[in-house]
């Protein structure tokens, strides 16, 4: 177990700053740099079989950055060529009051009750697929929902039939 460690240990000091570096080139930011680093370094050294070869694992650990880079601007890139999917901008442009507002009222309700509203209207699934993914009753659910949208119709100043 000590073996890991000291080779971990030896690398980080030796060629952290490297690697660093290398990962700053690809991403243009510090902050994700040291993110991106910090992934590949759990990759690399949460498999089983570490050997204790500084430079074949820098050679690990730079191609780990890469793909990891490279499979997080593919994911960025699908997600903004795929978000208008799943919501309609507003024509006349975003009323930041009301977005302010609905975001509030979702961050006052429970973390189950807040789950159940998402899962529901935002992923479009069925009460018995929230009960499945959530782990409770269907009768749980339906609580859940019906509470989140009491409190959200009190704090948004709406009918609870427009919340539905």
């Amino acid at each position: 177990m000590a073996d890991w460690k000291s080779t971990f240990d030896e690398l980080v000091a030796v060629r952290g700053p490297a690697l660093r570096g290398y990962a700053y080139l690809l991403t243009g930011d510090a902050a994700s740099a040291a993110d991106l680093v910090q992934e590949a370094l759990l990759r690399v050294f949460g498999r089983l079989r570490v050997g204790r070869d500084i430079e074949q694992l820098e050679g690990y650990l730079r191609r780990a950055i890469l793909n990891l880079y490279v499979d997080d601007r593919r994911r960025a890139k699908r997600w903004r060529e795929t978000r208008h999917l799943l919501v309609e901008p507003d024509p006349q442009g975003e009323d930041l009051a009301t977005t302010y507002a609905v975001r509030q009222a979702l961050s006052d309700l429970s973390p189950k009750q807040r789950a159940c509203v998402v899962l529901r209207y935002y992923e479009d699934l069925t009460v018995p697929e929230i009960a499945d993914q959530l782990g409770c009753a269907e009768g749980t659910v339906k609580r859940h929902l019906a509470d989140a949208r009491s409190r959200l119709a009190a704090q948004l100043g709406v009918t609870e039939e427009s919340v539905q």
